[in-house]
C-alpha cells in the first residue's frame, strides 16, 4: 500500500508531491500506490503531523488528499478514529522531537516490511525493496517454514527485514521497535435459537463484506476455483450482481482435474455469472519452471504464492483485460475451523513430522518456534499470512485484493457456529447446495490440490535446483537448517522415480528458500 522513509528528529514540515508526502529537503517521504482502492490524508497542529494510508471503504467519508491544518484535541481524535477504520491502513505520525512511529490496522490485506539503519526507518509493501537490510538468514523462522509450522510475528526469514504485524506499532528514535497489541478476544461456539435463518445470516454477511469495498463489476474479477469457499463468495455476488461476475481460475492437474472443469461449469451454468472466465492451465506453467523469475534469480519474497508462477501469469492476464480487483475466497477455511477442545482425538497442536533433511541446527530451533509471535489477532494469524504471500504479485499489476472472508464480523459469525455447521464446511456445502447446485459440487469425490502439479515440478525441474544447490552450496547447509546428504538422496529419490507425496512435496519449501537466500543474499 505504501513505501517510505522516516528520518525523526528532523523538518516534519509535510507537503504532498505528486503520489506522497515529503518534508522539506526529503529526509523523509511516504509514497502510495496509485489505486482508487486507496485513499490519503495529513493533519498537522504544527509540530506534529499524522499521515492516515487506508483501503477505501464504501459508507465511511473519504480522505481528502493533502496536509490539512488541525489543532492538537484534533489531531489526537483523527488518530483514535484512524485506529478504529474497519479496513487495511497505516498511520504514520511525526513531531521534530520525537521519535516516528508507524501503525497498522487489524484488516492486513497487504504487507509492510520495516528496516532501519541508524538514521532512517524504511518500509515497503514489497520485501525486495529492502534487500540491502537482509543481512543474514533469521534461523529459527527459517525452521518454522522447514517444517511447515509457520508463526505470524516481526519476524522474517532475513535478519534486518521485520513485519509490521497487525495492529503493531512500530518506533523509531535510532533503532528500531516493534510493539505488540493486547491480544484480541474471540468467541465460543454458541447453539443456535429456534428458528434462526443461518443461511441468511451467512448470505447477508457476504454481501457487507462484498459491499463495503467499492468495487465495480467491469474491472473486478473473481477467483471462481471450483471449490467451496471462492463458490460461495461468486455465488451470492453473481445472485446480487446477474450476468456482471466475472471469473477466474487456475487449472490444477490430476484426477481433480475434470471434477475442478465440471464443477466450475456447474457452478456458471446454474448462476447467473457473466460470459468472461479467464483461466490458466497450471499444468503447462510449473511452479520451477525455468521461465518463472524466481528461478531466474530474481528478487522474489520467500513470502509470495509458493505457485508464484502460474499465479503471476494469470494475475498478469486479469490485468491485461482491465481488472483492478481481485476477490478471493482466502480465509474460508478458518471461519470454520474447528478446536482442539471439539477434536480431542486430533492434536492440532503436535510438533510436525520431521522432514529428513532438517538440519541438526533447526531441529534444535524449533524448541523456540512459538517465542516472539505475535498475541491472538481478530483475523486469524494463518489467514494474515496468507493475504500477506498473495498481495505483492497483484499489486505489482495494479490489482488490488479483497478477502470477504477476512471481514471481521464475518469471521466473529463463523467463530459463534455451532460445531455440526463447521465440521466439513457444512456452512459453505449448505449454502450451495440451497442455490440449486449439484452434488458434484456440494459433495466432489476427488480431491482437488495442486499436489500433482508440485509433483511435476519437482520431479522435473526440481531435481535440477536441488542438484545445483548441492554442487553450488547453499546458506541454509552453513547454517545447518539443511541437511544436505539428505537432500541428495531426496533429489536421487526423485530422480529415480520414487516420489512419496507426504515427504518429498515438502522440499519445495527447501528450493523456495534456496532461491531466496541466493537473491537477497547475494
Amino acid at each position: 500500500m505504501l513505501t517510505l522513509q522516516l528520518t525523526p528528529y528532523a523538518d516534519a514540515s509535510w507537503t504532498l508531491v505528486g503520489g506522497g508526502y515529503t518534508t522539506a529537503g526529503g529526509a523523509s517521504r511516504v509514497t502510495l500506490i496509485d489505486h482508487p482502492m486507496v485513499e490519503h490524508a495529513a493533519f498537522t497542529d504544527g509540530v506534529r503531523t499524522l499521515i492516515v494510508i487506508r483501503e477505501k471503504l464504501t459508507g465511511h467519508p473519504s480522505l481528502t488528499p493533502g496536509v490539512h491544518r488541525a489543532d492538537t484535541a484534533d489531531l489526537d481524535r483523527v488518530f483514535t478514529e484512524a485506529q478504529e477504520h474497519p479496513g487495511d491502513f497505516v498511520v504514520v505520525r511525526t513531531a521534530p522531537d520525537l521519535p516516528v512511529t508507524v501503525t497498522a490496522g487489524a484488516a492486513r490485506s497487504t504487507p509492510l516490511y520495516l528496516s532501519a539503519d541508524d538514521r532512517c526507518l524504511y518500509g515497503s509493501w514489497d520485501m525486495t525493496d529492502l534487500k540491502r537490510f537482509a543481512t543474514r538468514l533469521h534461523s529459527v523462522e527459517v525452521a518454522r517454514l522447514l517444517v511447515f509450522r509457520p508463526r505470524y510475528s516481526t519476524q522474517t526469514v532475513f535478519e534486518g527485514i521485520h513485519r509490521l504485524t497487525e495492529r503493531a506499532t512500530a518506533h523509531f528514535g535510532g533503532s528500531l521497535h516493534i510493539s505488540y497489541p493486547a491480544p484480541a478476544l474471540h468467541h465460543d461456539a454458541r447453539e443456535i435459537a429456534y428458528g434462526a435463518d443461518v443461511l441468511g445470516a451467512f448470505t447477508d454477511l457476504l454481501h457487507e463484506a462484498l459491499e463495503s469495498r467499492p468495487w465495480a463489476p467491469d474491472t473486478t474479477v473473481f477467483h471462481l476455483s471450483g471449490g467451496f469457499d471462492s463458490g460461495c463468495i461468486g455465488a451470492t455476488a453473481a445472485k446480487r450482481h446477474p450476468r456482471q461476475i466475472r471469473t477466474a481460475a487456475l487449472l490444477i492437474d490430476g484426477p481433480g482435474r475434470a471434477q475442478q472443469e465440471r464443477r466450475r461449469a456447474g457452478m456458471r451454468t446454474v448462476l447467473p455469472f457473466a460470459e468472461d472466465d479467464t483461466t490458466v492451465d497450471a499444468a503447462k506453467l510449473l511452479p520451477l519452471d525455468p521461465e518463472c523469475l524466481r528461478v531466474r534469480g530474481k528478487l522474489i519474497s520467500p513470502y509470495e504464492e509458493p505457485l508464484f508462477y502460474p499465479f503471476s501469469q494469470l494475475t498478469a492476464k486479469l490485468a491485461r483485460a482491465g481488472a483492478t480487483a481481485v476477490v478471493t475466497g482466502l480465509g474460508g477455511d478458518e471461519l470454520v475451523a474447528l478446536s482442539q477442545t471439539e477434536v480431542p482425538h486430533l492434536d492440532l497442536n503436535r510438533v510436525p513430522v520431521m522432514p529428513p533433511w532438517l538440519g541438526q541446527t533447526a531441529a534444535t530451533l524449533l524448541e523456540y518456534a512459538d517465542v516472539g509471535t505475535a498475541p491472538p489477532a481478530p483475523i486469524n494469524s494463518m489467514t494474515l499470512l496468507a493475504l500477506e504471500s498473495t498481495a505483492p504479485p497483484l499489486l505489482r499489476e495494479g490489482i488490488w485484493p479483497i478477502h470477504p472472508f477476512a471481514w471481521t464480523p464475518l469471521v466473529e459469525f463463523g467463530e459463534q457456529l455451532p460445531f455440526d455447521w463447521r465440521e466439513f464446511k457444512q456452512l459453505q456445502r449448505r449454502l450451495l447446495e440451497s442455490l440449486g447446485l449439484g452434488m458434484e459440487v456440494v459433495r466432489p469425490v476427488e480431491r482437488e490440490s495442486f499436489a500433482e502439479i508440485v509433483e511435476r515440478a519437482l520431479t522435473g525441474s526440481g531435481v535440477e535446483l536441488l542438484d545445483r544447490m548441492l554442487a553450488d552450496g547453499s546458506a541454509l547447509f552453513d547454517d545447518h537448517l539443511v541437511d544436505p546428504d539428505a537432500v541428495a538422496a531426496a533429489a536421487k529419490r526423485m530422480r529415480d522415480g520414487h516420489y512419496a507425496e507426504g515427504e518429498e512435496s515438502k522440499i519445495l519449501e527447501v528450493i523456495h528458500l534456496d532461491l531466496a537466500v541466493r537473491a537477497f543474499l547475494s
